[in-house]
């Protein structure tokens, strides 16, 4: 099947622009992942700031004692916020991802299907039967393409309410500890 020069230019250009759009989500993402990171070590620092002067004025040991537990809870809370960021940080780079490749495979799929009913118009008598079998294998795999997104989508929203869960019982355990 020849393929004229202006529909090659178009798929190269169609090409271009998804690897561009991948590689805005890819650096949006790490932008995320970076913002997190630079949040979480500007608070480090100035909580260790805070924690040395707080140990610089200890007198005796009950008061250590006393400092070490309130010093506890706040860092367990703030790890588990930590962790939650960089889980939704991830999380909203794989979406994206996920969208764009779910674009890309209806799009594909739809070429494939207007190239297989041009061919089709050309191809010689007695020849539906192939291309319909070849119809029904695509319609096959874009259903187990299907199914196995919605239970990528389903496994991602469970993990979700498992990070969110841990955190809360994390906080609430550390909030136990702490009284």
């Amino acid at each position: 099947m020849y393929q004229a020069p202006e529909q090659l230019m178009a798929w190269n250009k169609a090409y271009l622009e998804t690897a561009v759009r991948f590689a805005g989500i890819t650096l949006d993402g790490a932008e995320r992942m970076l913002e997190v990171q630079l949040k979480a070590a500007k608070s480090a620092f100035a909580e260790g700031v805070q924690q040395a002067k707080a140990l610089a004025d200890v007198k005796d040991p009950q008061e250590f004692a006393q400092l070490k537990n309130t010093l506890v809870q706040p860092n367990l809370e703030k790890a588990t916020r930590y962790v939650k960021s960089v889980y939704d940080a991830a999380a909203a780079t794989q979406s994206e991802i996920n969208k764009l490749i779910e674009e890309q495979v209806a799009e594909y799929n739809k070429n494939v299907v207007t190239g297989l009913d041009k061919m089709v118009k050309s191809a010689p008598a007695g020849s539906e039967i192939a291309v319909a079998a070849v119809k029904s294998a695509i319609s096959a795999v874009n259903s187990t393409y299907d199914n196995l997104s919605k239970s990528a989508k389903q496994f991602a929203e469970m993990s979700q309410a498992n990070i969110e869960v841990a955190a809360s019982q994390a906080a609430q355990a550390s909030k136990k500890k702490a009284a």
